[in-house]
């Protein structure tokens, strides 16, 4: 597996948020998306990497979720530190969400799972080394229309997609719910949870450290809110599927069970903290 590059130039990969860049001989000036106010630009700098040096320093790290959902991270975490979801399903697997570190030990992983279908990704901080799991496993990459201006390596694999939800095979569905980015989705896989159905949210809906609970940001690193319009809207999209468990955007962050009810309650104290407050402080 090689690196991509491309005429003597590299596809630069940016130390704090993990974007893939297109290709250059001198690594950009900037990582548009850590310059954005939802993100930041790393406190030593603007820095960059590749994917040799990402091999070289970075370990596989796959562990199975549950049947047919498959978690694939890096150890030591890298930039954001997400980790991917592969999900399986009869009509080809979906790769939720991507991470930068990527080598052949991630690609057999994937290969003995059944490879990769389509890929798709709750918004821009996961876009990662997208392309190249793209190019390994001949997948296209399904992103919204909304979100087109943050793609800072662009592919003919990328497909935009328009419209408030997209079906995808195996009976998956992505939900646009907007909120942390324009374009910011899940995925629906009404299979999970042992068919009681399960929500990939990323960090759209972000599962906190009371697992029983979300919570839903603008930006969690600089701590900027939503308006609670925007989080009721979020909540409302979601009432008519089923979803017994919710998964993040990390290993361990889970909401196990009841999480229909987990996402309705947390937009509730969520809208009630940023109108009303608690009255206890």
């Amino acid at each position: 597996m090689e690196d991509l590059s491309e005429g003597g130039t590299t596809a630069f990969v940016c130390a704090t948020c993990g974007a893939q860049h297109s290709p250059s001989v001198e690594p950009p000036e900037e990582c548009a998306i850590c310059v954005d106010e939802r993100q930041y630009v790393g406190h030593e700098g603007q820095r960059w990497t590749t994917l040799a040096e990402l091999r070289r320093a970075h370990r596989a790290d796959v562990r199975e979720e549950e049947p047919r959902l498959t978690g694939i991270g890096s150890t030591p975490a890298f930039a954001i530190g997400q980790r991917a979801l592969l999900v399986e399903t009869a009509e080809g697997n979906v790769l939720w969400d991507c991470l930068a570190p990527f080598d052949e030990e991630v690609a057999a992983a994937v290969r003995a799972r059944g490879g990769i279908a389509a890929i798709a990704i709750s918004h821009p901080h996961y876009y990662s080394t997208m392309v190249e799991w793209s190019r390994a496993f001949g997948a296209p990459i399904f992103l919204p229309a909304a979100d087109r201006r943050w793609v800072m390596r662009p592919d003919p694999a990328i497909e935009f997609w328009d419209g408030a939800r997209l079906d995808l095979p195996g009976g998956l569905t992505l939900l646009r719910l907007g909120g942390h980015f324009a374009g910011g989705t899940v995925l629906h896989w009404p299979a999970g949870a042992e068919g009681r159905g399960a929500l990939l949210s990323g960090d759209i809906l972000q599962v906190v450290a009371d697992r029983r609970w979300v919570s839903f940001m603008r930006s969690y690193p600089n701590l900027i809110p939503l308006p609670a319009a925007k989080v009721e809207a979020m909540a409302a999209a979601l009432e008519p599927f089923r979803f017994d468990r919710l998964y993040g955007a990390w290993f361990g962050r889970v909401v196990a069970t009841d999480a229909h009810d987990a996402v309705r309650r947390s937009a509730a104290r969520y809208v009630r903290a940023v109108t009303e407050g608690f009255g206890d402080g």
